[in-house]
């Protein structure tokens, strides 16, 4: 069986490499981090991961253009924002996971393996 892919989108450099390594540390192939839609969207397009876990805010904007294309191809979605409810993004994404910033690297893992789970 091969390692699940996630696609990490995360513009805070020192969340980023955290959230990297915690997700590899768990045994997931990482893709990222990115810290901009465009270079999400690029890697996305060039190898669809199986989850995303998506800051809300990149450097080049809000991510829900490209959480929108990752929910069309049926890729679960984990946001994991400082400024966002869950009751915000689940209006827009029904179906996606909202964790709050700061995240601890436990459940962010129980989070990342419980999606994949349900997928």
């Amino acid at each position: 069986m091969t390692q699940a892919r996630v696609l990490v989108a995360e513009d805070e450099f020192i969340i980023a490499f955290d959230l990297c390594d915690t997700v590899e540390e768990a045994g997931y192939t990482v893709e990222g981090p990115h810290a901009d839609n465009s270079s999400a969207m690029l890697a996305f397009q060039k190898d669809k991961p199986d989850i995303a876990i998506l800051d809300i805010e990149l450097d080049d904007g809000i991510v829900f253009p490209l959480a929108q294309r990752l929910a069309d191809e049926d890729i679960p979605i984990i946001f994991h924002s400082g400024r966002y409810s869950s009751e915000e993004v689940s209006a827009r994404f029904p179906g996606a996971k909202t964790l709050t910033k700061p995240c601890p690297p436990a459940r962010m893992i129980e989070t990342v393996n419980s999606v994949l789970a349900a997928a």
